[in-house]
């Protein structure tokens, strides 16, 4: 018996109404509009309102994702939530958004890898999928990451946005789906990236929230470096999976870290600008959200058509890396 290749039936996402520009910024902490655009290509980004949750941005995103799917949410057998900044440390996000969708089905768990978190969770629920343990699935990657940035602190300020997205998943009835997936890590570069405080290494206590280690740290240039020698030679091995070239990759949906990162890999790749998926200039590094929002913007705009190859490629604190190539239908 053959089994199903793993396919995205359906997209969803959703960015908080507040939305805070770099002259917003500028009136807060020593920095510009020209100098966050020249270093970052970042514009604006949304913010999560003081009363909105993770899951409240990841529910709106799942809602979205099933009606675009037509698929009911008591029929999903399982969901999966990409995060770092989950609503609490248990239950799980995905636990909570089971019950607000009345997914009762299904089983539900959050898969933590930073940034590459969504695209960690489509490669195993896809897999899950294609050996034929589930049929349906919801994989979300949201974050509220303004929580955990020291406002005070342009390194990091400028960089962070909230926002939410999210895919159905279920088999393939062609030859669409995903052709291959990669993940990976470096473990020894998990200082780059991190939140010192809040943990069972350090809690939170009145001295961690004094010293602000409970808020997160980024060696900028180092997450730069990481990202530019890991990710051109991921995509290629992940191309190569799915038995393409990549002159045969229509899109390359790239996590959206800092546009100098793109522009770097796009070089290194040889490949054109205009093949990647850029929004990073609306809505600033989302974490998690950040591929399921680029995908889903260029759908929605057309920059997709059925057929077509495409590749996501994620990099996040850990330090953790992940590819996966699809062929675009359902």
């Amino acid at each position: 018996m053959t089994l199903p290749r793993a396919t995205i039936l359906g997209l969803g996402a959703y960015a908080p109404p507040q939305v805070l520009t770099n002259e917003d910024l500028a009136r807060m902490v020593d920095t510009s509009d020209e100098w966050i655009t020249k270093r970052t290509g970042i514009k604006r980004r949304h913010i999560a309102g003081p009363d909105q949750t993770t899951s409240d941005l990841a529910l709106i995103a799942a809602q979205q994702a099933l009606e675009a799917a037509r698929v009911r949410a008591q029929d999903l057998d399982l969901v999966v939530v990409g995060t770092a900044t989950p609503d609490m440390f248990f239950p799980a996000t995905a636990c909570l958004i089971q019950d607000r969708l009345g997914a009762s089905r299904a089983g539900a768990f959050d898969l933590l890898a930073a940034c590459s978190s969504f695209v960690y969770a489509l490669i195993c629920t896809s897999q899950l999928i294609a050996a034929g343990a589930i049929r349906t699935a919801l994989v979300v990657g949201a974050e509220t990451l303004s929580r955990l940035i020291d406002w005070d602190d342009r390194r990091t300020c400028v960089l962070i946005g909230d926002g939410a997205g999210a895919a159905v998943l279920g088999p393939s009835t062609g030859a669409f789906g995903m052709y291959g997936g990669l993940v990976g890590a470096d473990g020894s570069a998990g200082d780059v990236l991190k939140v010192p405080a809040g943990g069972s290494r350090m809690p939170i206590t009145v001295d961690a929230i004094e010293r602000k280690l409970h808020r997160a740290y980024m060696d900028g240039q180092a997450v730069f470096k990481l990202a530019v020698r890991t990710i051109p030679g991921l995509i290629h091995k992940t191309v190569a999976q799915a038995g393409w070239t990549m002159d045969q990759v229509n899109l390359i949906v790239p996590h959206q870290a800092n546009l100098r990162i793109i522009e770097a890999l796009a070089s290194q790749l040889d490949v054109p600008l205009e093949r990647f998926v850029v929004n990073i200039q609306e809505y600033g590094n989302t974490s998690a959200a950040s591929i399921p929002l680029a995908l889903y913007e260029a759908v929605q705009s057309g920059r997709v058509h059925e057929g077509d190859r495409i590749v996501l490629a994620a990099f996040g604190g850990g330090f953790t890396y992940a590819a996966c190539a699809w062929v675009w239908g359902s």
